[in-house]
C-alpha cells in the first residue's frame, strides 16, 4: 500500500504526456514496445526510456515472450487516476455564501485571482 507520500511520488512519474498515454493504453490490456511505437511518433529509445522510469517505479512490469518484452499494469491505482483524468467538467464548484467560520463575508468573485 502506497503512503501518501509515495501517491505523491507517483503522480510525480506520471506527469508526463507519454507516460500517461502509455499508461491509458496500458488499462486496455497488455502491450509490447512494437505496439507503442506503431501509436506514438517517437523514437523506440525514447519509449524505452519512459517505459523502464515506470517499472523502476513498479507502476508497470513485464514478460518476455521470445525476443518481445510485453509490458503490463502493476499499480492498482492506474485504471483509476486515468479514469478521473479523461472526465470532462463542465463547470467550477459553487463558491461559498460567506465564511463558514465567521458567518460573515462575501465572496467577491470573478476577476480576483
Amino acid at each position: 500500500m502506497r503512503s501518501m507520500g509515495r501517491k505523491i511520488e507517483l503522480l510525480k512519474i506520471i506527469a508526463h504526456p507519454i507516460r500517461i498515454q502509455i499508461l491509458e493504453e496500458l488499462t486496455k490490456g497488455v502491450k509490447c514496445v512494437s505496439d507503442f511505437e506503431d501509436f506514438f511518433e517517437i523514437s523506440q529509445p525514447n519509449i524505452s526510456q519512459h517505459l523502464s522510469l515506470l517499472r523502476k517505479d513498479g507502476i508497470i512490469d513485464y514478460y518476455v515472450d521470445g525476443r518481445l518484452r510485453c509490458y503490463f499494469l502493476k499499480d492498482p491505482i492506474i485504471p483509476d487516476l486515468i479514469k478521473v483524468l479523461k472526465n470532462h467538467y463542465e463547470e467550477e464548484l459553487p463558491s461559498p455564501a460567506c465564511c463558514p467560520v465567521t458567518k460573515k463575508g462575501k465572496y467577491p468573485g470573478e476577476g480576483r485571482h
